[in-house]
């Protein structure tokens, strides 16, 4: 079969993937940036307590449903931290595939970072509008696009991450902002997955931070990394809101999220909301472990937040520093293509709240021991 053959190629070339299992020790794969994960047994009493044993399946698609009861008071809560209307979906694959795909119609055009997530990539791709990329944060690049672009277009959408989930670096947010208020007729699309929690007073994001999320007009925010819970949701305008209602189609066929899942969701953004030590901690430990792994590789750092790439250079390379990781009790999956691109294979190293410095430090310690044994060869 041609499936066999492929699976035989993938493997030849070190790209073979398969589900870990075992793992223990320092954590640095989860995506639990707050730890609230690690910690959600603290919580179970207050969850069964306030919430009356919500059901455990929605049984329907939203728009083909009575009980709406969590999943509205959910929706209320986020609209009035964003002050824009929220959209609860299944998960953040599910909120851009859907909502880019519906964007992306005859008449449009998305020009999109050329780093951004397979999911926006997909939705993109399933669109019927025109597209345009640009280098990873080259705004010159994107202006020139533009420039010559958007008067052709009755809606341009200009499609980013806030935090980009495989080198850690930021977008220029506010360079974004500056550049869409040029055009009329430009939408600025933001994915905060790894932001949301991490950034902001109240840890709703970079945008937060930066203080302009009233300038963002589609903002895409997952609930299954620092929120320790499952789905995503869309914060945009009233507009946007009720078009995706009628036209993102991972919204319309997909059965709704299980209100019990809703529920703890609810829980843990509350949580996020109040934990700014925390948020304190994690950023002060990320700038801290960035500066000493530069004092060991040599090599500049891009990382501005808590995900931290040590680049392996090929694909059993990574293979092999992480199971030389693995072996001293430090989890950190090798990251290959088509994730990332060849030659810029690497550790993806994501830390958490509840990491010490102690703990880092051993982990500096076998990244050099590793790097001097390579050397050595």
């Amino acid at each position: 079969m041609i499936y066999d053959d492929i699976l035989q190629t993938l493997d030849e070339d070190k790209r073979l993937r398969k589900i870990p299992t075992g793992l223990g020790g320092i954590d640095l794969i989860s995506n639990d940036y707050m730890s609230l994960g690690a910690k959600h047994s603290e919580f179970l009493s207050e969850f069964q307590e306030r919430f009356d044993c919500p059901p455990m399946s929605a049984s329907a698609s939203r728009l083909l449903q009575r009980h709406q009861t969590e999943h509205t008071a959910l929706e209320n809560m986020l609209e009035g931290l964003y002050n824009k209307k929220v959209l609860l979906l299944n998960s953040g694959y599910h909120a851009n595939t859907g909502a880019l795909s519906a964007l992306s119609v005859p008449g449009s055009l998305i020009i999109s970072d050329k780093l951004i997530h397979a999911s926006m990539i997909d939705g993109i791709r399933l669109g019927h509008g025109d597209t345009a990329r640009f280098v990873h944060n080259d705004m010159g690049m994107l202006r020139k696009i533009l420039e010559k672009k958007a008067s052709q277009y009755k809606s341009v959408v200009v499609a980013v991450e806030s935090v980009y989930s495989m080198d850690g670096d930021l977008a220029p947010l506010r360079e974004l902002v500056e550049i869409k208020k040029e055009y009329s007729n430009v939408l600025l699309y933001v994915d905060e997955a790894h932001a949301f929690g991490v950034f902001g007073e109240k840890g709703l994001g970079l945008a937060e931070e930066l203080g302009i999320l009233s300038d963002i007009d589609i903002l895409i925010v997952t609930l299954g990394k620092a929120a320790a819970g499952y789905g995503a949701f869309i914060a945009t305008s009233e507009t946007v809101h009720s078009y995706f209602i009628n036209c993102a189609r991972s919204f319309i066929f997909s059965t709704a999220l299980p209100p019990s899942v809703i529920a703890w969701d609810y829980l843990m953004i509350e949580k996020l909301a109040g934990m700014t030590q925390e948020r304190k901690h994690l950023r002060e430990l990320s700038e801290w472990f960035r500066s000493e792994l530069e004092n060991i590789t040599g090599i500049e750092c891009q990382s501005r937040s808590q995900i931290i790439p040590v680049h392996a250079g090929s694909a059993s390379r990574a293979i092999d520093m992480a199971a030389k990781l693995r072996a001293a009790g430090i989890d950190a999956l090798p990251i290959r293509r088509p994730t990332v691109a060849a030659g810029t294979e690497r550790l993806r190293l994501s830390l958490s709240a509840n990491l010490k410095r102690e703990e880092l430090i051993r982990v500096l310690d076998e990244i050099l021991a590793i790097l001097i044994s390579v050397e050595g060869e």
